[in-house]
Protein backbone atom coordinates (compact mmCIF):
# COMPACT_ATOMS: atom_id res chain seq x y z
CA UNK A 1 0.00 0.00 0.00
CA UNK A 2 2.87 2.52 0.90
CA UNK A 3 4.73 1.94 -2.28
CA UNK A 4 1.44 2.08 -4.03
CA UNK A 5 0.45 5.56 -2.75
CA UNK A 6 4.35 6.36 -3.04
CA UNK A 7 3.94 5.48 -6.81
CA UNK A 8 0.73 8.43 -6.98
CA UNK A 9 2.36 10.60 -4.96
CA UNK A 10 5.71 11.14 -7.34
CA UNK A 11 5.88 13.51 -10.33
CA UNK A 12 5.57 13.32 -14.07
CA UNK A 13 6.02 15.86 -15.95
CA UNK A 14 6.23 18.09 -13.03
CA UNK A 15 2.85 16.73 -11.44
CA UNK A 16 1.73 14.26 -9.05
CA UNK A 17 0.45 11.13 -10.90
CA UNK A 18 -2.36 10.92 -9.19
CA UNK A 19 -3.39 14.21 -10.70
CA UNK A 20 -3.06 13.18 -14.47
CA UNK A 21 -4.94 9.52 -13.54
CA UNK A 22 -7.74 11.87 -12.05
CA UNK A 23 -7.91 13.59 -15.09
CA UNK A 24 -7.87 10.70 -17.77
CA UNK A 25 -10.60 9.11 -15.49
CA UNK A 26 -13.00 11.97 -15.79
CA UNK A 27 -12.64 12.27 -19.68
CA UNK A 28 -13.26 8.84 -20.30
CA UNK A 29 -16.28 8.98 -17.47
CA UNK A 30 -17.53 11.68 -20.17
CA UNK A 31 -16.83 10.19 -23.36
CA UNK A 32 -18.54 7.07 -22.15
CA UNK A 33 -21.59 9.00 -20.50
CA UNK A 34 -21.97 10.87 -23.94
CA UNK A 35 -21.47 8.01 -26.23
CA UNK A 36 -22.90 5.53 -24.14
CA UNK A 37 -25.74 7.16 -22.72
CA UNK A 38 -26.59 10.70 -24.59
CA UNK A 39 -25.98 9.65 -27.90
CA UNK A 40 -26.49 5.85 -27.49
CA UNK A 41 -29.28 5.93 -30.25
CA UNK A 42 -28.37 8.60 -32.96
CA UNK A 43 -30.57 11.00 -33.46
CA UNK A 44 -30.28 14.73 -34.84
CA UNK A 45 -28.77 17.10 -32.45
CA UNK A 46 -31.14 20.40 -31.51
CA UNK A 47 -29.50 23.48 -30.33
CA UNK A 48 -31.27 23.59 -27.07
CA UNK A 49 -29.74 20.20 -26.69
CA UNK A 50 -26.40 21.43 -27.56
CA UNK A 51 -26.55 24.25 -25.59
CA UNK A 52 -27.54 21.84 -22.49
CA UNK A 53 -24.75 19.25 -23.05
CA UNK A 54 -22.13 22.38 -23.29
CA UNK A 55 -23.22 23.92 -20.09
CA UNK A 56 -22.66 20.61 -18.37
CA UNK A 57 -19.06 20.53 -19.64
CA UNK A 58 -18.33 23.74 -19.09
CA UNK A 59 -19.44 22.93 -15.18
CA UNK A 60 -17.34 20.14 -15.51
CA UNK A 61 -14.45 22.32 -16.32
CA UNK A 62 -14.96 24.82 -13.79
CA UNK A 63 -14.98 22.20 -11.48
CA UNK A 64 -11.81 20.65 -12.58
CA UNK A 65 -10.24 24.29 -12.18
CA UNK A 66 -11.13 24.52 -8.54
CA UNK A 67 -9.72 21.44 -7.79
CA UNK A 68 -6.71 22.47 -9.09
CA UNK A 69 -6.88 25.98 -7.30
CA UNK A 70 -7.78 24.05 -4.01
CA UNK A 71 -4.42 21.81 -4.35
CA UNK A 72 -2.01 24.15 -5.94
CA UNK A 73 -2.57 27.03 -5.48
CA UNK A 74 -4.37 30.46 -6.76
CA UNK A 75 -1.93 30.80 -9.62
CA UNK A 76 -2.29 27.14 -11.41
CA UNK A 77 -6.12 27.81 -10.71
CA UNK A 78 -6.21 31.35 -12.61
CA UNK A 79 -3.40 29.89 -15.24
CA UNK A 80 -6.08 26.25 -16.07
CA UNK A 81 -9.09 28.79 -16.12
CA UNK A 82 -7.21 31.24 -18.28
CA UNK A 83 -6.19 28.61 -20.82
CA UNK A 84 -9.26 27.29 -21.13
CA UNK A 85 -10.56 30.46 -22.29
CA UNK A 86 -7.97 30.97 -24.78
CA UNK A 87 -8.82 27.80 -26.41
CA UNK A 88 -11.99 28.18 -26.23
CA UNK A 89 -11.93 31.21 -27.76
CA UNK A 90 -9.44 30.37 -30.82
CA UNK A 91 -10.73 26.99 -31.33
CA UNK A 92 -14.58 28.78 -32.04
CA UNK A 93 -12.86 29.84 -35.50
CA UNK A 94 -12.28 25.49 -35.53
CA UNK A 95 -15.93 25.37 -35.57
CA UNK A 96 -16.59 27.28 -38.74
CA UNK A 97 -14.34 25.35 -41.01
CA UNK A 98 -15.84 22.09 -39.29
CA UNK A 99 -19.34 23.13 -40.49
CA UNK A 100 -17.98 24.34 -44.07
CA UNK A 101 -16.39 20.68 -44.07
CA UNK A 102 -19.61 18.84 -42.99
CA UNK A 103 -21.55 21.17 -45.93
CA UNK A 104 -19.31 20.58 -48.40
CA UNK A 105 -19.41 16.58 -47.81
CA UNK A 106 -22.72 16.42 -47.19
CA UNK A 107 -22.87 15.11 -43.63
CA UNK A 108 -26.12 14.75 -42.24
CA UNK A 109 -26.63 16.59 -38.79
CA UNK A 110 -27.36 12.73 -38.14
CA UNK A 111 -23.88 11.99 -38.31
CA UNK A 112 -21.93 14.70 -37.58
CA UNK A 113 -21.70 13.68 -33.86
CA UNK A 114 -20.36 10.21 -34.63
CA UNK A 115 -17.74 12.10 -36.84
CA UNK A 116 -16.44 14.90 -33.71
CA UNK A 117 -17.06 12.29 -30.59
CA UNK A 118 -14.20 9.52 -32.78
CA UNK A 119 -12.27 13.39 -33.74
CA UNK A 120 -12.01 13.70 -29.99
CA UNK A 121 -9.95 10.83 -29.25
CA UNK A 122 -7.39 11.84 -32.15
CA UNK A 123 -7.47 15.50 -30.54
CA UNK A 124 -6.38 13.65 -26.76
CA UNK A 125 -3.64 11.99 -28.78
CA UNK A 126 -2.46 14.77 -31.45
CA UNK A 127 -2.55 17.38 -28.79
CA UNK A 128 -0.67 15.23 -25.81
CA UNK A 129 2.33 14.90 -28.39
CA UNK A 130 2.00 18.51 -29.42
CA UNK A 131 2.09 19.83 -26.15
CA UNK A 132 4.81 17.56 -24.74
CA UNK A 133 7.08 18.36 -27.54
CA UNK A 134 6.16 21.94 -27.07
CA UNK A 135 6.84 21.76 -23.38
CA UNK A 136 10.13 20.19 -24.25
CA UNK A 137 11.46 23.14 -26.54
CA UNK A 138 10.12 25.63 -23.96
CA UNK A 139 12.20 23.93 -21.14
CA UNK A 140 15.37 23.42 -23.23
CA UNK A 141 15.52 26.29 -25.51
CA UNK A 142 13.87 29.18 -23.46
CA UNK A 143 14.36 31.20 -26.92
CA UNK A 144 11.71 29.48 -28.57
CA UNK A 145 8.99 31.51 -27.20
CA UNK A 146 10.47 34.46 -28.99
CA UNK A 147 9.37 32.30 -31.91
CA UNK A 148 6.34 31.17 -30.79
CA UNK A 149 5.27 34.98 -30.04
CA UNK A 150 6.42 36.53 -33.36
CA UNK A 151 4.40 33.66 -34.98
CA UNK A 152 1.31 34.67 -33.02
CA UNK A 153 1.42 38.10 -33.88
CA UNK A 154 1.52 37.21 -37.48
CA UNK A 155 -1.17 34.46 -37.69
CA UNK A 156 -3.11 37.35 -35.77
CA UNK A 157 -2.45 40.11 -38.28
CA UNK A 158 -3.01 37.52 -41.06
CA UNK A 159 -6.32 36.27 -39.61
CA UNK A 160 -7.62 40.12 -38.99
CA UNK A 161 -6.42 40.75 -42.74
CA UNK A 162 -8.48 37.99 -43.83
CA UNK A 163 -11.25 37.87 -41.77
CA UNK A 164 -13.72 37.75 -44.54
CA UNK A 165 -12.16 35.02 -46.62
CA UNK A 166 -14.62 31.86 -46.96
CA UNK A 167 -13.12 28.24 -47.23
CA UNK A 168 -12.46 27.10 -50.48
CA UNK A 169 -13.17 23.42 -50.33
CA UNK A 170 -13.32 22.57 -54.38
CA UNK A 171 -9.62 23.76 -54.09
CA UNK A 172 -8.62 22.01 -50.90
CA UNK A 173 -5.71 19.80 -51.04
CA UNK A 174 -6.01 17.56 -48.46
CA UNK A 175 -9.08 16.62 -49.71
CA UNK A 176 -8.07 16.18 -53.55
CA UNK A 177 -4.69 14.23 -51.83
CA UNK A 178 -7.21 11.41 -50.49
CA UNK A 179 -9.77 10.92 -53.08
CA UNK A 180 -6.46 10.45 -55.78
CA UNK A 181 -4.95 8.28 -53.10
CA UNK A 182 -7.92 5.82 -51.64
CA UNK A 183 -11.05 4.29 -52.68
CA UNK A 184 -13.62 6.67 -51.68
CA UNK A 185 -17.13 6.14 -52.50
CA UNK A 186 -19.75 8.63 -53.95
CA UNK A 187 -22.10 8.83 -50.97
CA UNK A 188 -22.46 7.71 -47.67
CA UNK A 189 -23.07 4.12 -46.92
CA UNK A 190 -25.26 4.86 -43.52
CA UNK A 191 -23.37 5.02 -40.32
CA UNK A 192 -19.67 3.29 -41.85
CA UNK A 193 -16.63 5.04 -42.04
CA UNK A 194 -15.34 2.38 -44.10
CA UNK A 195 -16.90 -0.88 -45.96
CA UNK A 196 -15.92 -3.52 -48.01
CA UNK A 197 -16.87 -3.51 -51.68
CA UNK A 198 -16.15 -4.68 -54.99
CA UNK A 199 -13.51 -2.63 -57.15
CA UNK A 200 -15.18 -1.53 -60.24
CA UNK A 201 -11.81 -2.41 -62.26
CA UNK A 202 -11.18 -5.85 -60.90
CA UNK A 203 -14.35 -6.88 -59.54
CA UNK A 204 -12.35 -8.03 -55.77
CA UNK A 205 -13.77 -6.90 -52.59
CA UNK A 206 -11.81 -4.39 -51.22
CA UNK A 207 -11.94 -1.32 -48.69
CA UNK A 208 -13.17 1.68 -49.12
CA UNK A 209 -13.44 4.79 -47.12
CA UNK A 210 -16.58 6.90 -47.04
CA UNK A 211 -17.53 10.45 -46.88
CA UNK A 212 -17.95 9.83 -43.23
CA UNK A 213 -14.00 8.74 -42.97
CA UNK A 214 -12.86 11.73 -45.20
CA UNK A 215 -14.86 14.10 -43.00
CA UNK A 216 -13.53 12.55 -40.25
CA UNK A 217 -9.56 13.08 -41.26
CA UNK A 218 -10.02 16.03 -42.49
CA UNK A 219 -11.73 17.13 -38.94
CA UNK A 220 -8.54 15.57 -37.45
CA UNK A 221 -6.32 17.74 -39.88
CA UNK A 222 -7.54 21.11 -39.26
CA UNK A 223 -7.75 20.60 -35.40
CA UNK A 224 -3.93 19.97 -35.88
CA UNK A 225 -3.35 23.16 -37.68
CA UNK A 226 -5.65 24.95 -35.43
CA UNK A 227 -3.92 23.66 -32.87
CA UNK A 228 -0.47 25.11 -33.95
CA UNK A 229 -1.88 28.40 -33.08
CA UNK A 230 -3.52 27.77 -29.73
CA UNK A 231 -1.29 25.18 -28.22
CA UNK A 232 2.06 28.53 -28.37
CA UNK A 233 -1.08 30.97 -26.99
CA UNK A 234 -1.40 28.98 -23.63
CA UNK A 235 2.23 28.71 -23.04
CA UNK A 236 1.87 32.51 -22.95
CA UNK A 237 0.14 31.75 -19.57
CA UNK A 238 2.19 29.31 -18.31
CA UNK A 239 4.82 26.39 -18.88
CA UNK A 240 2.65 23.34 -16.61
CA UNK A 241 2.51 20.63 -19.12
CA UNK A 242 -0.34 19.57 -16.90
CA UNK A 243 -2.73 22.75 -16.96
CA UNK A 244 -1.80 23.31 -21.02
CA UNK A 245 -2.78 20.08 -22.13
CA UNK A 246 -5.98 19.83 -19.51
CA UNK A 247 -7.28 23.34 -20.08
CA UNK A 248 -7.04 22.12 -23.54
CA UNK A 249 -8.66 19.15 -23.39
CA UNK A 250 -11.78 20.54 -21.47
CA UNK A 251 -11.93 23.59 -23.60
CA UNK A 252 -12.16 21.46 -27.01
CA UNK A 253 -14.26 18.88 -25.10
CA UNK A 254 -17.26 21.91 -24.35
CA UNK A 255 -17.19 23.42 -27.68
CA UNK A 256 -17.36 20.03 -29.70
CA UNK A 257 -20.42 19.77 -27.41
CA UNK A 258 -21.63 23.73 -28.55
CA UNK A 259 -20.94 22.83 -32.25
CA UNK A 260 -24.14 21.89 -33.35
CA UNK A 261 -25.87 25.50 -31.28
CA UNK A 262 -23.23 27.66 -33.66
CA UNK A 263 -23.84 25.37 -36.68
CA UNK A 264 -27.41 26.79 -36.90
CA UNK A 265 -26.09 30.11 -36.80
CA UNK A 266 -22.98 30.91 -37.92
CA UNK A 267 -23.82 34.21 -39.97
CA UNK A 268 -24.61 35.46 -36.62
CA UNK A 269 -20.96 35.78 -35.68
CA UNK A 270 -19.43 37.31 -38.17
CA UNK A 271 -16.97 39.93 -36.73
CA UNK A 272 -15.72 37.32 -34.10
CA UNK A 273 -12.84 36.45 -36.45
CA UNK A 274 -11.21 39.85 -35.69
CA UNK A 275 -11.55 39.76 -31.78
CA UNK A 276 -10.02 36.16 -32.12
CA UNK A 277 -7.30 38.22 -34.25
CA UNK A 278 -6.57 41.01 -31.27
CA UNK A 279 -6.49 38.00 -28.89
CA UNK A 280 -3.53 36.12 -30.72
CA UNK A 281 -1.84 39.36 -31.31
CA UNK A 282 -1.96 40.48 -27.99
CA UNK A 283 -1.05 36.85 -26.36
CA UNK A 284 1.55 36.85 -29.05
CA UNK A 285 3.38 40.39 -27.36
CA UNK A 286 3.14 38.81 -24.07
CA UNK A 287 4.66 35.20 -24.87
CA UNK A 288 7.45 37.03 -26.61
CA UNK A 289 7.93 38.90 -23.40
CA UNK A 290 8.36 35.87 -21.39
CA UNK A 291 12.00 35.52 -21.90
CA UNK A 292 12.45 39.18 -21.58
CA UNK A 293 11.32 38.32 -17.56
CA UNK A 294 8.23 40.84 -18.37
CA UNK A 295 5.04 39.27 -16.53
CA UNK A 296 1.90 40.51 -16.86
CA UNK A 297 -0.83 39.43 -14.67
CA UNK A 298 -2.56 36.24 -15.53
CA UNK A 299 -5.78 37.20 -13.91
CA UNK A 300 -5.40 40.50 -15.93
CA UNK A 301 -5.11 38.26 -18.77
CA UNK A 302 -8.37 36.46 -18.16
CA UNK A 303 -10.22 39.88 -17.93
CA UNK A 304 -9.39 41.01 -20.96
CA UNK A 305 -9.39 37.82 -22.83
CA UNK A 306 -13.24 37.61 -21.49
CA UNK A 307 -13.57 41.30 -22.80
CA UNK A 308 -12.32 41.06 -26.06
CA UNK A 309 -14.22 37.89 -26.61
CA UNK A 310 -17.41 38.95 -25.12
CA UNK A 311 -17.44 42.37 -26.64
CA UNK A 312 -16.78 40.43 -30.27
CA UNK A 313 -19.37 38.09 -29.96
CA UNK A 314 -22.13 41.23 -28.49
CA UNK A 315 -21.24 43.21 -31.33
CA UNK A 316 -21.25 40.56 -34.09
CA UNK A 317 -25.17 39.96 -32.35
CA UNK A 318 -25.89 43.37 -32.53
CA UNK A 319 -24.97 43.56 -36.19
CA UNK A 320 -26.71 40.77 -37.47
CA UNK A 321 -29.51 41.30 -35.46
CA UNK A 322 -32.30 41.48 -38.56
CA UNK A 323 -30.67 38.95 -40.29
CA UNK A 324 -32.41 34.84 -40.36
CA UNK A 325 -29.73 32.11 -38.70
CA UNK A 326 -28.13 30.60 -41.64
CA UNK A 327 -26.12 27.29 -41.03
CA UNK A 328 -22.69 27.47 -42.49
CA UNK A 329 -23.37 23.95 -43.61
CA UNK A 330 -25.02 25.35 -46.41
CA UNK A 331 -27.42 22.73 -48.78
CA UNK A 332 -26.51 19.31 -47.15
CA UNK A 333 -26.06 16.74 -50.27
CA UNK A 334 -27.17 13.95 -48.47
CA UNK A 335 -23.77 12.66 -48.37
CA UNK A 336 -22.49 12.34 -51.74
CA UNK A 337 -19.01 13.81 -52.87
CA UNK A 338 -18.65 16.23 -56.00
CA UNK A 339 -16.69 14.48 -58.97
Amino acid sequence: MESLFAALSGDFLGTPVYFWIAFIAIVIGLLVFDLGILHRDEHEIEAKESLLLYGFYVCIALAFGAWVWFQRGAEAGLEFYTGYLIEQSLAMDNMFVIATIFGFLGIPRLYQHRVLFWGILGVILFRAILIGVGAALVNNFNWILFFFGTFLVFTGIRMFSHSDDEPNMDDNKILKFMRKRFRVTDTLRGRDFLVKEPDPKTGRIVTWLTPLAIALIMVEIVDLIFAVDSVPAVFAVTQDTFIVYTSNIFAILGLRALYFALAAAMNRFRYLQVSLAIILVLIGIKIFLVPLHIHIDTLLSLVVTVAILAGGILYSLWKTRNEPNVSAEGETRTGQLKP
